[in-house]
């Protein structure tokens, strides 16, 4: 992989099993930003697009797809390897799904007539689908990226979750959104969650209320909580001191500004309230962090 994480783009690749992986590719810069990595044939490719929009290239170049915000694109072709070369816009995500076909197989021994590419018709051939997903896809696609939980269970609760997405993505039920997820029945709903989130980071340093927070994006104080736990997989204020603490740590790495400004440029109105938000969060001091990054 050509792109290493900092903190405005990041790649990471999780192994589900032998021959199964996921990768998260995020650009949270203002330029675009490309990736590549090598993929045979023996591979099936589902690529989720949650934020912005992204480019698959191939053939050097000659050839390209794109997927857009809210689509899937498949990829399946038993006569050429398909190496992944993306091209992802500004303010972009996407989650993929890279596994075997006899994985894959695995996974539908029962329901092989069932999948479009696995019938016999289409085993020796190319199968490429491109469509959007449910709320119910988006809401683990963003649990998926922003989880909060310890590295050591991370691949276990990923698993869970990829085997969640590809249970919804082949479920064709009219009624599978609902019956998953009853308070984000709605891509409307869906849209409040992902607009209050943008309220409380565009506001990070005097966030609203909960309640006032609720009743600016039309949903319930419930709902609200609910929904934002669901997609984002924590609480509004828990995400929010995750999202300030990440901004803060970039601006020290910056040395533009002191721990005071810093610290009032997320919401504290002492440099000790800071300090302390820091430790709980870091494990250190902003001073303690500094002079680690100087002596690396």
């Amino acid at each position: 992989m050509e792109v290493k994480n900092n903190a405005q783009r990041s790649y990471d690749e999780v192994m589900i099993e032998d021959g199964f992986y996921v990768l998260k590719f995020q650009n949270e810069e203002y330029v675009n930003v490309s990736y590549s990595r090598e993929i045979n044939k023996k591979f099936i490719q589902f690529h989720f697009c949650l934020k912005g929009k992204g480019t698959f290239s191939f053939n050097q170049g000659s050839y390209s797809l794109n997927v857009t915000e809210e689509n899937s694109l498949l990829l399946y072709n038993t006569q050429l390897d398909l190496p992944l070369n993306l091209e992802l816009e500004p303010k972009s995500s996407i989650v993929s799904v890279v596994m075997t076909l006899r994985k894959f197989h695995s996974l539908f021994t029962a329901e092989a007539d069932y999948i479009p590419f696995l019938s016999t018709d289409n085993k020796e051939k190319k199968y490429y689908a491109q469509e959007p997903f449910s709320p119910s896809i988006a809401v683990i696609l963003s649990q998926i990226i922003n989880y909060n939980l310890h590295p050591s269970i991370k691949a276990l609760y990923v698993k869970g979750k990829i085997y969640e997405l590809i249970a919804l993505y082949f479920n064709r039920s009219p009624n599978a959104d609902i019956e998953q997820c009853p308070y984000l029945a709605d891509e409307e709903n869906v849209k409040k969650i992902k607009r209050a989130k943008d309220i409380i980071l565009a506001n990070m340093a005097e966030p609203p209320t909960l309640t006032v927070l609720a009743s600016e994006v039309g949903l319930s104080l419930k709902r609200l909580k609910e929904g934002f736990k669901q997609i984002y997989g924590d609480s509004v204020y828990s995400f929010l001191f995750d999202h300030k603490m990440d901004y803060a740590k970039r601006l020290l790495e910056t040395g533009q500004y002191n721990v005071n400004e810093i610290g009032l440029k997320v919401g504290y109105s002492t440099a000790s309230h800071f300090i302390a938000a820091f430790k709980k969060k870091y494990n250190t001091t902003p001073k303690k962090y500094l002079l680690a990054l100087v002596g690396n």
